[in-house]
Parts: C-alpha cells; structure tokens; sequence
C-alpha cells in the first residue's frame, strides 16, 4: 500500500526517473514538504521503491554531495498498479 506522498513522490520520480530530493519538492508544486519528504524517501528506499545514490559531480557552492533517488522497477509496478486501483475507485467516491 502507497501513501499519497509515496505515491506522489514515485510519479515525480518515473516522470524524470532520477532527482534529489530538494528538487522533488519544488515539482511537487507545494505538496510536499522539506521536513518530510527525506523521511519519506528513506523508508521507500527500505521498502525497495527507490534506489539512491551520491552525485558525483562537484557543488558550484562547494557543498556536499547531493543524494539523487530513482525508482527500482518494483516501485514502477507498485505505482502502475496504484494508478489502477486509483482510477477504478475514483468514479466511486465522486457518487
């Protein structure tokens, strides 16, 4: 079962298939959070939606090293069929 953060989060992450999560924030156009969008990336990882790693690349800034998410292919299939489940549901719920 995906919450809608999760699954909110797996639809940013297949639409550019991989971004840091900074960036998943700002394309989630106010409907997530800072504070909660690490915690929430972490546990998809543990339940093996998501793959992350450190970009390589130098920081303009001189930072640290940005971590970048992607989703595995079992997190491709768990939104597939969320989507679905989501679709057949929503004519109910607008009765």
């Amino acid at each position: 079962m995906l919450s809608r953060t999760e699954a909110l989060l797996l639809d940013l992450l297949v639409a550019k298939s991989e971004r840091y999560g900074l960036e998943l924030v700002a394309a989630s156009k106010g409907k997530l959070k800072r504070g909660t969008v690490y915690v929430t990336l972490g546990r998809m990882e543990a339940k093996g939606l998501i793959t992350s790693r450190l970009d390589e690349s130098p920081q303009p800034t001189g930072g640290l090293p940005r971590r970048l998410y992607a989703p595995t292919a079992a997190g491709r299939q768990v939104l597939k069929a969320w989507e679905s489940v989501a679709h057949y549901l929503k004519p109910a719920f607008a009765k």
